[in-house]
């Protein structure tokens, strides 16, 4: 194999390994088998162009019009002409499929399906960066450079994948990019003649007729030269580090509504948590084009409306976020502490539930429900006790896992929570803390609506009875996130929104008021199953408003309108002096529980006041449309993508653009004086700056000096000389010769006299323009006059 042939071959590799970055975005990796065989045929026809040869700017052509055709054969093949040739057509069904991909890159969460439009997306996208690699490493033999569009495309998959990237994406990334510097070094030395090795073909190195061997390498011939052993461990030293150190940096594994947890090892206190903000991967979790199943569950419980699964408690509000703070772990107790605040006045019935977690659904967090009392689980897990809840250790998940929970539930009655005393003054400080830059109307809101109660209780019901019910706020799946510190308020405005929007702004309002609040993450109870089972899918994520009472503790409460159930202490009762004993037992269904339970008497309370109760499950939010931070975060990463992979071509396109603008230029003074500034240029460009203090003649001199011309080019380099000074001084110029051709023989003559090196800098980082960059600060220095102008003139 010829060394152009491997260096081609070393591209298609290195694009395909940073490709796979790519492929924990979509669910499933058919697409990658694709763009290989269009890579290849993409990379086949670069090599049978270079092989003619053509010209370097023509090669690249070809094969950007075999991707073209390809993308159209695959992706619009009923929208060509004879099924192939692209037409008005193919372009504006690519128009459409990239708009539909950009709102699918939005709206679903990873891992996406792999709709049509996103394969273009993915497949198209490595067809480019492939494109780049091979013209920078086969074409224009400078493989350095193409690591640029190769980290573009790799950076795109660590991006999204919202983990900076699984360890062995990024070592596959990195080995297949130094598989194309190892290729170029090979190839560079094969130039300078035959490889070193360990000796002859023959295994014996050839020796006189005396039987001494004909060179001293000879004796060494059973060893590579020390240069050939230096190399191998240089690429064994850089392919270790490239293994060893993304596996100790710290990573946030995916899955739904995920936090990092990390542990620093066994003992009381050893570690701290922190979560992310959760509100990226819970709308992501809801945009689910379906509603995969997450968790399968089985209770002692016979009503489960009051049964959701708890992933984390964000108990940190900064004006525009809520989120979880960092918190100390420990080794998990058995049983876990007696939670917070409860009180043995408040009932409680304990309940047992075994929980089986899918195995594709990877979250740090534990969900159970709340409070719980023991939890039996396998695997490195730790305890964080302020919001109870167990954290993975070391890469510990829930893929795949199976564990139970005994748990209590706690049911206060409406006069428990009415006569409920001050909390501790340490807990009052920490959950009602509100920044100074939350705008004050959401404080004045929150004091007109629970206008006239006597408690914090009838507080707590005012605020989610006017959220749910009375406020006029309506359930929009469409709504934008938003964010900032006047989220909250647009919410207020507009009302309208999903989960996170009700659970974070009654949270806030209510500390506002002075009662203590923190927002939960996890699942509502889920879909009962004929099977006596509970399904809880990806849609039956979901947040809500834990508020602290003393004697029941950390308290549930479901603002959001036609989303979970709202608790019976909670709905509609008015406090009495009185106690009026027990509550109610739950209520029991009869038989086997339904996958699709009629709407009778179990309708929750809150849809039965707003008149929505359906013959059907409750689905859960499918809210948003991928805006906010995810929308943000995917546009940042394309365009720096796009920038890395863009800006490094822009001087050599604008530089071929002004040769060929200048060369073509007619008549004879002004093409006379641009076939000149051209030669100057192409001199500047490898290594010749100009000297404007010089005659004509000098500067043509210089340049043949300095350069070391002879012949053709220091003929044409004088006679381009001698044709400017006719065109400027003489009465009626009539330059001799043809001053374009001129100055390409004299580029010529500079390219075959520089060194590879000046000629590579000559052709991708021309220093000639800096003129574009001189132009560029011309036109906004006569903008910044004009505008400074503009506002003189103005009264």
């Amino acid at each position: 194999m010829s060394g152009q042939a491997r260096l081609a071959v070393c591209s298609v590799v290195a694009t395909l390994a940073a490709a796979c970055a790519l492929l924990p975005l979509v669910d499933r990796p058919v697409w990658i088998v694709q763009a290989a065989l269009l890579l290849s045929i993409q990379t086949a026809v670069g090599a049978v162009a270079r092989r003619v040869p053509l010209r370097r700017g023509v090669t690249v052509a070809l094969q950007a019009l075999a991707a073209l055709l390809l993308l159209t054969l695959v992706f619009a093949q009923q929208q060509a002409m004879g099924g192939l040739l692209p037409g008005p057509d193919v372009f504006r069904e690519f128009g459409q499929l990239l708009q539909e991909g950009a709102d699918d890159v939005g709206r679903y969460a990873i891992p996406a399906p792999a709709t049509r439009s996103l394969r273009l997306l993915l497949v198209g996208g490595v067809l480019t960066v492939g494109l780049a690699v091979d013209a920078l490493a086969v074409t224009f033999r400078s493989a350095a450079p193409a690591g640029l569009p190769l980290l573009a495309l790799y950076s795109i998959g660590a991006g999204l994948g919202r983990g900076g990237g699984h360890w062995l994406w990024f070592l596959a990334a990195a080995t297949g990019y130094l598989l194309l510097l190892l290729a170029e070094g090979r190839d560079r030395l094969t130039r300078w003649g035959r490889v070193f090795g360990g000796g002859p073909p023959g295994g014996s190195p050839p020796a006189t007729a005396g039987g001494t061997p004909r060179h001293p390498a000879a004796a060494g011939a059973g060893r590579p030269p020390a240069a050939v052993r230096t190399g191998r461990r240089i690429g064994a030293v850089a392919l270790g580090i490239a293994l060893v150190v993304p596996a100790a940096l710290p990573s946030i594994d995916e899955g739904l509504l995920q936090a990092h947890g990390a542990g620093d090892g066994p003992g009381d206190d050893g570690g701290t948590i922190s979560a992310v903000n959760p509100l990226v991967s819970l709308q992501n979790s809801l945009n689910q084009p379906e509603n995969r199943e997450v968790l399968r569950y089985r209770t002692s419980s016979e009503n489960t409306q009051d049964l959701y699964l708890r992933i984390v408690a964000l108990d940190s509000f900064d004006g525009s976020s809520w989120r979880a703070s960092e918190r100390r772990v420990t080794d998990v107790p058995d049983p876990l502490p007696t939670p917070a605040g409860l009180s043995p006045a408040v009932r409680t019935d304990p309940v047992n539930t075994s929980v089986a977690a899918a195995g594709s659904y990877g979250q740090t967090y534990l969900p159970m429900p709340y409070p719980a009392e023991r939890v039996l689980v396998g695997g490195q897990w730790r305890y964080e006790p302020e919001g109870r809840a167990l954290v993975g250790d070391h890469g510990q998940s829930t893929r795949g896992l199976r564990y139970q929970v005994s748990s209590l539930l706690v049911e206060p009655t409406a006069a428990q929570l009415a006569a409920a005393p001050a909390p501790p003054e340490q807990l009052l400080r920490a959950y009602t803390r509100v920044p100074a830059s939350l705008p004050g109307v959401v404080a004045e809101t929150a004091r007109k609506v629970t206008a006239g109660t006597t408690s914090a209780y009838q507080q707590a019901v005012k605020l989610q009875d006017w959220f749910s019910a009375s406020g006029g706020f309506r359930y929009d799946t469409q709504v934008q996130t938003g964010g900032g510190s006047n989220a909250i308020v647009k919410f207020l405005e507009d009302r309208q929104g999903f989960c996170v929007h009700f659970a974070f702004s009654m949270a806030t309002m209510a500390r506002t008021l002075g009662i203590p609040a923190r927002v939960a993450v996890g699942f509502t109870p889920g879909t009962p199953q004929p099977d006596g089972s509970v399904s809880v899918g990806s849609k039956d994520a979901h947040a809500w408003p834990e508020l602290y009472f003393e004697g029941a503790g950390w308290t549930r409460f479901e603002p959001t309108p036609t989303r979970g159930t709202q608790p019976d202490y909670s709905v509609d009762r008015a406090p009495t002096t009185a106690d009026p004993g027990a509550p109610a037992p739950l209520p029991s269904r009869a038989g086997a529980p339904s996958a699709v339970p009629s709407a009778d008497a179990d309708c929750p309370p809150q849809e039965r006041r707003l008149g929505e109760c359906r013959g059907q499950v409750l689905q859960a939010d499918t809210d948003g449309t991928g805006g906010g931070p995810l929308r943000l975060t995917t546009a940042v990463v394309v365009a720096a993508a796009l920038a890395a992979l863009i800006l490094p071509l822009v001087p050599p396109l604008w530089r071929r653009r002004a040769r060929a603008r200048r060369l073509g230029r007619g008549g004879a003074v002004e093409g006379t004086l641009a076939a000149w500034q051209e030669m100057t240029d192409s001199a500047w460009d490898y290594g010749i700056p100009p000297d404007e203090a010089q005659t004509p003649r000098n500067a043509a001199a210089r340049i043949v000096r300095i350069a070391e011309l002879d012949g053709p080019a220091a003929e044409a380099a004088g006679r381009l000389a001698t044709a400017v000074e006719q065109a400027l001084y003489a009465p009626d110029p009539r330059p001799a010769g043809d001053p374009a051709a001129d100055a390409e023989r004299v580029r010529a003559g500079l390219h075959a006299t520089a060194l590879r090196s000046t000629r590579l800098r000559a052709a991708l980082a021309p220093r000639s323009a800096a003129r574009l960059r001189w132009g560029l600060a011309a036109r906004l220095g006569a903008v910044g006059s004009a505008w400074r102008r503009v506002r003189g003139r103005a009264p």
